[in-house]
């Protein structure tokens, strides 16, 4: 498997139907993270704010995951539970048919920048 330099390379390389969806994940976390930074690791686009990784996504064949810190993920169980998504210890996967509510999305991405500052 070929290295993931960017981004850019990462949306682009991605199945074509998830492309529109990752650059909308994107651009919502920019938004939430402005002080991030945007780099790749294990050939997977994250956002990096004083060493720790807050933020990240993927997209796979059929599904699209996306990855916060635990406790941003635990503290919004809940939420993401009446959304109707799935979740893991540290992320919400969801399909182009049942995408992630936008406002759930910057929640999420804030609450996991705020556990690094705590």
């Amino acid at each position: 498997m070929a290295t993931i330099p960017d981004h850019d390379s990462y949306i682009a390389a991605a199945p074509e139907a998830f492309r529109p969806i990752l650059n909308h994940l994107r651009d919502l976390l920019r938004r939430a993270l402005p002080d991030a930074e945007e780099m790749t690791a294990c050939n997977m686009p994250r956002f990096r704010i004083r060493g720790t990784v807050v933020a990240s996504y993927a997209a796979f064949s059929k599904q699209v995951g996306l990855y916060f810190l635990a406790p941003a993920i635990s503290a919004h169980a809940e939420e993401i539970a009446e959304a109707g998504l799935r979740t893991s210890k540290t992320g919400v996967t969801f399909t182009s048919r049942k995408p992630i509510p936008d406002d759930l999305v910057l929640r999420l991405a804030r609450a996991s920048r705020n556990h690094i500052e705590d």
